[in-house]
């Protein structure tokens, strides 16, 4: 059977099908990426008209997020959960703090340290952008079960440690 990875609607309907033997073949890792691409872009793609609506980005809304799930946090430490640059991540937080999204308050410990936290419309947009992603996610989990949820998440973390090329290696 031949498969043709370029349209999306081909690769849907093949979503139920036995796992391919051969999954290390050139086709079924572009069929991969393909299927990874076309499943971030409509992952993001609600959200992201959302934040073009407040004149906010993708990175306001991975911000607000690690905000939410990290209150208190500090931006030395977004920095270190982020590859974005000091200087992008102030004017991140900068524009965030002036729609009323994320607060600033000192550190009891250290008064030259600000913590991080959302306001209640931070978050309220929080929950906004990011609940439909958790729902669209839990419901795709419970079609697919336990164990491909398992394997799903054991996929995504080998990719994620091959994210950061080491010394030396060639791609």
């Amino acid at each position: 059977m031949s498969v043709n990875v370029i349209e999306p609607k081909v690769a849907r309907s093949l979503s139920n099908l036995a796992p391919n033997p051969l999954f290390l073949r050139d086709e079924e890792l572009t069929r991969g990426i393909e299927l990874l691409d076309a499943a971030y872009r409509s992952l993001i793609a609600e959200p992201d008209r959302q934040l073009a609506s407040r004149g906010l980005g993708r990175n306001h809304r991975w911000l607000l997020y690690l905000v939410g799930r990290h209150p208190g946090t500090t931006m030395v430490e977004l920095l270190s959960r982020t590859q974005l640059s000091k200087q992008t991540m102030s004017r991140l937080l900068g524009e965030l703090s002036a729609k009323g999204l994320i607060g600033r308050r000192a550190n009891a410990r250290d008064r030259r340290q600000r913590l991080l936290e959302l306001t209640d419309a931070g978050r309220e947009l929080e929950q906004v952008l990011n609940g439909r992603l958790r729902r669209r996610l839990a419901r795709a989990y419970r079609g697919a079960g336990a164990d491909a949820v398992a394997g799903h998440h054991q996929v995504l973390l080998g990719l994620v440690g091959d994210g950061a090329q080491r010394p030396g290696e060639v791609d």
